[in-house]
């Protein structure tokens, strides 16, 4: 659910509304906010979890210097998804660990 539908200074231009899916789960956002916008928007609080601690991360700067939003993006883990827009059809997971990257065979 989304607070603030008006400002007095800030103007709101939402995107066409999309839906994605978050750890298998279908969500809803709007085009080209950042992800992490949509993710808190559906409730979700925790993006990652810590490698050695396992300690859980969620959303914190906002503007994609920390790695507390780090998550994997269709396959791409290391998102910074503070910064990275919406598309519709994305598949978004928990980060869990420093994530990996699949290497290919030559």
């Amino acid at each position: 659910m989304r607070m603030i539908d008006e400002h007095p200074i800030l103007e709101y231009r939402h995107g066409q509304r999309v839906k994605f899916s978050f750890d298998g789960r279908e969500m809803e956002g709007y085009e080209g906010e950042p992800i992490a916008m949509a993710l808190h928007a559906n409730g979700v609080r925790i993006y990652r979890e810590t490698p050695e601690m396992k300690r859980p991360r969620g959303f914190f700067c906002a503007i994609g210097k920390c790695s507390s939003c780090f998550m994997v993006v269709d396959g791409v883990p290391n998102v910074r998804t503070c910064v990275t827009p919406l598309t519709a059809g994305m598949n978004v997971q928990t980060q869990r660990g420093k994530g990996t990257v699949a290497l290919e065979e030559a």
